[in-house]
């Protein structure tokens, strides 16, 4: 059996001891002013950008319609809603530019006589759209307003294929009729009477 010698036997005692023993305390770091103050303004500013992308955006309401009366009969056409109008009689889209596009005042053609009796018991708007054919190369609208009962005349307009719509504006007793699309030539006396489902009549 080996034994260990007196001074290897301190030596390891020591450092035995030595490791035990608590450690003298470490001087705490410095923290250097203007780091500590870049650091509170980012997080501020974090802070800051945060709470503003979590405010929600304003929207505004959306616009409603305002409705005026109109003069008795008169060329200016009263637009028709498009949100009303999702199809125009006749193979016509909505999209189509003659529904946008005044009728100039002289028409080349056969004239025709359109009688448009107001069977309802409201003003009513009426646009008389010409459409486009081969044989009639202009299209467009012609604007009216129609008191309650009374009826119009129309003199000015030439044989073609036409789409009557007529409304009533008022939105506590609104509606939109059409009567499809008619082709008149000159030969017959056209009427059509508007009721609050349909446009009625032909020649």
């Amino acid at each position: 059996m080996k034994y260990l010698s007196s001074p290897a036997l301190y030596v390891m005692i020591t450092l035995i001891i030595s490791a035990c023993a608590p450690r003298a305390p470490q001087a705490a770091p410095t923290i250097n002013p203007v780091d500590l103050q870049s650091t509170m303004v980012a997080a501020a500013m974090t802070v800051v950008a945060e709470t503003q992308a979590a405010i929600p955006t304003a929207t505004p309401p959306p616009p409603t319609a305002t409705f005026t009366d109109t003069p008795v009969p008169t060329n200016t056409f009263l637009p028709v809603p498009s949100s009303e109008v999702t199809f125009t009689p006749g193979g016509n889209s909505g999209g189509d530019p003659c529904i946008y596009k005044v009728l100039p005042g002289s028409l080349e053609g056969e004239p025709v006589r359109i009688r448009i009796d107001n069977g309802t018991n409201a003003t009513v708007s009426v646009s008389v759209n010409l459409q486009q054919t081969e044989l009639q190369p202009v299209c467009g609208y012609r604007g009216y307003t129609i008191e309650p009962g009374q009826f119009i005349v129309i003199t000015d307009l030439v044989e073609g294929c036409y789409t009557i719509w007529a409304w009533n504006p008022d939105p506590e007793d609104y509606f939109i009729v059409t009567n499809g699309t008619s082709c008149l030539d000159a030969s017959g006396r056209w009427g059509f009477t508007i009721t609050t489902r349909s446009i009625e009549g032909g020649s």
